[in-house]
């Protein structure tokens, strides 16, 4: 009899223990089986109108399309980009707050780090998704500027010191607040950096006069490039763009410090699950390969990509390394 009562303690011990793994293996199946089960949203920090606000919102109806929930976009510009990414970064690792960002994203937080006055850590707050799209960086000045590229406006700008230009970038430490100063610097010239909040505002005021050198990524101005309203005098990749093939790049112009390419990515809060930020990167892959996509971006002189995580991370970091030392020999306001 005491063997009995022995022997049945432990099948129900067995059953039960059984029960509590199946239980537990369920639960956390069904947990990442059930993402999303409410509304996600998509930070670009940036004002609406540029191209990163852009991209966020093809990708974000494809994927609402088809992960069944509504993708919302929401802008919080200023500081460079880094006021947005601090809330992603600061957010619940649950995988419903996404950050699309851009090549400014390594280069102000490389600039802000360098300064001690960024609020987040670039290599441990994020994970990376997929760079979605990739976009070409030119540099453009309003047309009564008297040069045809980059090397004229150095000569311009070096043979009268009288001439009081000024350059426009999207807060400190972006794009082109990096170049502009980097440029400066290599070219023994000086020019006035005027901040913006996002590249809408710098185009409004270049494309009125009020400013006279700018950049973005291509599809923010090649319209106006295309129309006369703004002269494109460089682009900053490896190779002419096929849009612009009499514009020569930064290299061919004696400036290979300032080559670079430009991208569109999605990153989530570091420490967000594996199973969801899989997830996440299936649908901005499949966003970025839709047939609409790859035509909406074309329009816009722009690649759809739709690369791994680890690609991603990869290239945030080998461009931070890149411009790093450059950073530290120029001052960015």
């Amino acid at each position: 009899m005491k063997f009995w009562i022995f022997a049945m303690g432990r099948l129900r011990f067995s059953v039960s223990f059984v029960v509590v793994l199946l239980f537990l293996s369920f639960s956390s199946d069904g947990n990442s089986q059930s993402f999303p089960s409410k509304p996600l949203r998509i930070v670009v920090p940036f004002p609406a109108g540029g191209t990163t606000d852009i991209a966020a919102r093809i990708v974000a109806q494809r994927m609402q399309e088809s992960m069944g929930q509504p993708v919302l976009v929401e802008n919080r510009g200023g500081a460079g980009g880094t006021i947005g990414a601090d809330v992603v970064a600061k957010s619940a690792p649950d995988g419903y707050t996404l950050l699309m960002h851009n090549i400014t994203f390594p280069l102000a937080s490389t600039s802000l780090a360098l300064a001690g006055r960024l609020p987040y850590n670039l290599d441990t707050d994020f994970a990376g998704i997929s760079i979605v799209v990739n976009v070409p960086l030119v540099l453009t000045a309003h047309p009564s500027v008297p040069v045809k590229d980059l090397k004229e406006l150095g000569a311009l700008l070096k043979g009268d010191a009288s001439l009081k230009y000024t350059y426009g970038s999207t807060g400190p430490g972006s794009f082109m607040n990096v170049i502009g100063e980097a440029f400066k610097k290599e070219a023994g010239v000086d020019m006035t950096h005027i901040p913006f909040k996002g590249a809408a505002p710098l185009k409004q005021e270049l494309l009125a006069g009020r400013l006279h050198i700018g950049g973005d990524q291509l599809s923010s101005s090649l319209a106006e490039i295309k129309s006369g309203k703004l002269k494109a005098l460089a682009t900053h990749g490896a190779r002419r763009i096929p849009e612009l093939p009499d514009v020569p790049t930064v290299r061919e112009l004696g400036y290979p410090g300032l080559e670079l390419e430009g991208w569109n990515g999605l990153f989530v809060a570091a420490k967000t699950p594996k199973e969801i930020i899989d997830r996440l990167h299936k649908e901005a892959v499949a966003a970025a390969k839709h047939p609409d996509t790859i035509r909406r971006f074309t329009d816009l002189a722009a690649e759809a990509v739709g690369s791994s995580p680890a690609d991603q991370d990869a290239i945030v970091r080998r461009q931070a390394a890149q411009f790093r030392p450059i950073i530290q020999t120029i001052k960015l306001e």
